[in-house]
């Protein structure tokens, strides 16, 4: 049996992962989200594939949903990015490491768009 000192001192564990209490995770709400918004863009994509398939195909039309495709994406990125945020980085400083959820994020911010 431990002491409730050696308890205390213990890793934080990450919110959401009961897996694993050393890996942090997409919190649920995030999570469903942006599969949602994902889901809608697949949508989309399988639409605009239709539309090319078909010999009387508009540019413009095609284009549009093109767009909708980018917009879909954008938005399941921005979920993602505030849950990270939210759950992670805001939190950081009680976990201590913050030096490593800072690089982490500069790094995961040079793939947005």
């Amino acid at each position: 049996m431990t002491d409730t000192k050696e308890q205390n001192t213990a890793e934080p564990t990450a919110p959401h992962c009961p897996t694993d209490s050393a890996h942090l995770c997409m919190p649920d709400d995030a999570r469903k989200r942006a599969r949602h918004r994902l889901s809608i863009a697949r949508g989309h994509l399988e639409s605009i594939v239709k539309m090319l398939e078909k010999e009387d195909a508009y540019c413009v039309d095609v284009l549009r949903q093109i767009k909708a495709v980018q917009g879909a994406l954008s938005g399941a990125a921005d979920v993602v990015l505030r849950g990270h945020l939210e759950a992670h980085v805001a939190t950081a400083a009680d976990r201590g490491d913050t030096v490593e959820i800072v690089e982490e994020l500069m790094e995961a911010l040079r793939y947005r768009s």
